[in-house]
């Protein structure tokens, strides 16, 4: 420690003169610089006062923060579907926290999808996003146009963790909820996050729709927290 900086495994770091507000930093070069990049849209790693961040796509907060660290939110989420010993379906990574309790549940494999390079990138400088390998496996890819390469009966249980229904209404589709049956196996659980959206600005019940569309599709439905949980006939 010093009055120009501090010393980390041997390597000297300035102290910042100024800090934007709700921004991570990281060492590039001689700097620190944002952890934030703009290809399409806007894509931030965002600190939180629990310690694990969030991110940001253009402004709009990707994970639940307001109660719970994001971290700890996803342990609860995961343990829904009782991972010990399955194969597991994650169909939008993010920053990994699903897979990273996945893993730390025992899950036999987790493959993981994740639309946006820039989303991936951000994973590679979060401590808290998992390491690929030991059975977890991330595809850059949209799970809307993945799914239908994947195998019937081949998962034991699905995470499914979407953008809004108003950036992505083609993962709320019965078409996309018919390839999750499709995938997975018999008895297989599936956590649909959702929270509620629109519901104050359209007084839309989007976590009801989904739970009816899923029965449609061959699911027990239940509303669960701020998603559906539902398990497949």
């Amino acid at each position: 420690m010093g009055v120009a900086g501090w010393i980390w495994h041997g390597q000297r770091f300035p102290y910042l003169e100024t800090c934007k507000d709700r921004t991570v930093y990281h060492w590039v070069g001689e700097t620190f610089q944002p952890v934030a990049r703009f290809t399409t849209s806007l894509v931030k790693l965002v600190p939180t006062e629990w310690g694990p961040p969030t991110f940001e796509i253009d402004g709009i907060k990707m994970l639940p923060t307001a109660h719970v660290s994001p971290y700890a939110d996803a342990e609860h989420k995961v343990g829904l579907i009782q991972p010990r010993g399955k194969v597991i379906l994650d169909t939008c990574g993010g920053l990994g926290y699903f897979a990273a309790w996945c893993l730390l549940g025992r899950a036999r494999q987790v493959h993981s999808y994740e639309k946006t390079a820039d989303v991936i990138w951000l994973r590679s400088l979060n401590p808290w996003s998992p390491e690929i390998g030991n059975g977890f496996t991330l595809t850059h890819g949209d799970i809307a146009e993945q799914i239908g390469m994947l195998s019937s009966d081949s998962v034991d249980a699905i995470l499914h963790d979407p953008p809004r229904f108003g950036i992505a209404g083609e993962l709320y589709s019965k078409v996309f909820y018919d390839q999750l049956a499709r995938v997975l196996k018999r008895k297989g659980r599936l956590f649909h996050y959702i929270g509620a959206p629109n519901k104050l600005t359209s007084g839309r019940d989007v976590p009801s729709e989904v739970a009816k569309r899923l029965r449609y599709t061959g699911f027990v439905a239940k509303l669960t927290g701020d998603g559906v949980l539902a398990v497949k006939k």
